[in-house]
């Protein structure tokens, strides 16, 4: 009987939930407002241009091979940041989390500096490093370890006193307490700074191509910008916004933190 009823209840249920529905038609009337705009002629010609040709020019910039090779690069350039400056945030939140001393000593810092429009960087980071891939990398990294280390720092102030207390009750070594206990309490701040990471870290080495580069995303854009290829420019934003959502989406998953809730 109890069985019959979830089948009539499973049978009844909605194949689209109410939030999925509200997902689509926001997606739907975003899409009709921009090919109203496209059409209305209010905007200069090809400053918005219509869907059909965008997805014209997804479908040409799919079939370059060129297109690859500079997006492997910007990925390479991206990767080596967030490894580079996710790690470095990684140590430095421990630390901070951990002392209280060094915690009110540093930590201040770390706060200023973080919401510091890090393109100013870059001419420093040229100097240093000069125009290849490793003034990128630099610039991706300074932007990544501010959120990592400021969110693993918050982590470790967060971790139930009694876990520690078991770790120090069984005499465990500082690297035993890092692997056994403070890393799997901090799982979801942690990877909660990855993700802020990395965005911050893609940001900081597309600024960087775009200045001063001859490859990579980033250069590619400029170039279709200032022919005023409209139409590849955003077909060449979709492919960077879809793989940036699916990155971040794997970093959750990875973490067993879902990105988007199933309505």
């Amino acid at each position: 009987m109890a069985e019959t009823g979830r089948l009539r209840q499973t049978a009844t249920a909605p194949l689209i939930g109410p939030v999925a529905l509200v997902r689509t038609a926001i997606v739907l009337a975003l899409l009709a407002l921009w090919e109203f705009l496209a059409h209305s002629g209010w905007l200069y010609r090809d400053v918005v241009p219509s869907l059909l040709s965008i997805a014209r020019a997804l479908a040409r910039l799919l079939s370059q091979p060129d297109y690859y090779y500079n997006l492997g690069v910007t990925a390479g350039e991206i990767g080596m940041a967030l490894l580079i400056g996710g790690g470095a945030g990684l140590l430095v939140g421990l630390v901070l989390g951990g002392n209280r001393f060094l915690s009110k000593a540093f930590e201040p810092y770390l706060y200023y500096l973080g919401p510091t429009p890090k393109i100013i960087f870059l001419p420093i980071a040229i100097m240093w490093f000069g125009v290849e891939a490793p003034s990128k990398i630099a610039l991706g990294t300074f932007s990544c370890f501010f959120p990592v280390a400021l969110n693993v720092a918050a982590g470790m102030r967060q971790i139930d006193r009694v876990l520690i207390r078991v770790g120090q009750s069984f005499r465990a070594s500082t690297l035993q307490m890092v692997v056994k206990i403070y890393l799997p309490a901090m799982r979801h701040p942690i990877i909660n700074g990855v993700r802020l990471g990395f965005g911050f870290a893609l940001i900081g080495v597309l600024l960087a191509e775009t200045r001063l580069s001859n490859k990579g995303v980033g250069f590619v854009i400029m170039q279709a910008d200032s022919t005023f290829d409209m139409p590849s420019m955003y077909a060449m934003l979709i492919v960077l916004f879809v793989l940036a959502i699916g990155a971040n989406a794997l970093i959750g998953r990875l973490g067993g933190i879902d990105t988007i809730k199933r309505s």
